[in-house]
């Protein structure tokens, strides 16, 4: 008779990586308040974990960025978030397949256009996951890769132990500043101008042939603390 595996953080771990994920971790939900966006509350309240799976963006096809987003950078893109939905929903189906409970959130998927926010934040959970701090840019930037990086999130009741916030940030570095086009990151992560950066992303949808709200010139330059 076959030994069925402990699942655990080691297994998990072990099955993203297989996968070629680089990043993951676990949040606990309950040690900040998190903004669900139009996710049914009563399913929510058992799942108090949030297993974070990160995946790089290819520093080669960011070379290939020049003024904005490229049909090159789009197909990547969208592998690179498919690829993390493959994996989150393989975890979860483990998960359940062990008599949990586990929502996989998919990597890329507005639900709020005008606030560009999905069902949850990512960035904000792979932060409460110890994978990074909040850039000048908004994104999540990682220790080893900066901002290259995609997210996407499991919510569980798996029970695992989960980690702790960084207590970094950007520091001196301002590269990202002088690259945006939109004009949206100041020198404060929380006076980056949203509105801005929306407004250059929905301009780049319509010439630049790609169709999805990306840009990508902020993501190239940061380097995180290697850079």
């Amino acid at each position: 008779m076959a030994t069925v595996p402990e699942i655990d953080h080691a297994f998990l771990s072990a099955l993203a990586s297989q996968e070629n994920i680089e990043m993951f971790s676990v949040a606990d939900l309950r040690a900040d308040t998190v903004d669900y966006h139009r996710l049914p509350a009563a399913s929510l309240e058992p799942l108090h974990l949030a297993i974070v799976i990160g995946k790089r963006v290819s520093p080669t096809v960011l070379d290939t960025l020049e003024d904005g987003p490229n049909l090159i950078y789009y197909h990547h893109y969208r592998q690179v978030n498919f690829l993390l939905d493959r994996v989150a929903l393989k975890i979860a189906s483990e998960i359940e397949s062990h008599g949990y409970r586990a929502l996989p959130v998919a990597a890329s998927q507005l639900v709020d256009w005008k606030e560009q926010l999905g069902h949850v934040s990512h960035k904000r959970l792979a932060w409460l996951a110890g994978l990074g701090w909040r850039g000048r840019n908004s994104l999540l930037v990682s220790e080893k890769w900066g901002a290259k990086v995609r997210l996407a999130s499991i919510l569980t009741n798996l029970p695992l132990e989960p980690a702790k916030p960084l207590n970094k940030d950007c520091g001196s570095c301002k590269r990202c500043l002088d690259v945006c086009p939109a004009h949206a990151i100041k020198d404060a992560p929380a006076d980056f101008d949203r509105a801005k950066c929306a407004d250059k992303l929905k301009e780049f949808t319509k010439t630049r042939g790609i169709g999805v709200s990306i840009c990508g010139l902020c993501v190239k330059v940061c380097c995180g603390s290697a850079g």
